[in-house]
């Protein structure tokens, strides 16, 4: 499911991004992982609500980016020490990559 971030500036969101928030990295993860074996190209991750300028924002991941993706979430999610969804993180990488 996508995470709906509400913020007041668009700053704020660079801010979550620079900052490695959790919140943002464990909901890419959780949309790849429930999709690994479907058929859609983009994917919804992220509805970000910017208050200033009155904006919504829809953020999709495109099905084959999901391999870079999931490495770059790796060191996110042990930064946090997410160790549980790291290793679902490794068994889809594999997965992938035995698939292709």
């Amino acid at each position: 499911m996508a995470l709906d971030l509400t913020l007041n500036s668009s700053d704020e969101f660079e801010d979550l991004i620079a900052n490695q928030d959790k919140r943002v990295s464990k909901a890419v993860v959780e949309v790849i992982l429930k999709n690994l074996k479907g058929k859609r190209r983009h994917l919804h991750v992220l509805s970000v609500t910017i208050l200033e300028e009155g904006s919504i924002y829809d953020i999709t991941i495109d099905r084959g980016d999901f391999v870079d993706t999931l490495k770059r979430q790796l060191p996110i999610l042990e930064k946090h020490e997410l160790y549980e969804e790291c290793s679902k993180v490794v068994k889809a990488l594999n997965y992938l990559k035995e698939k292709n």
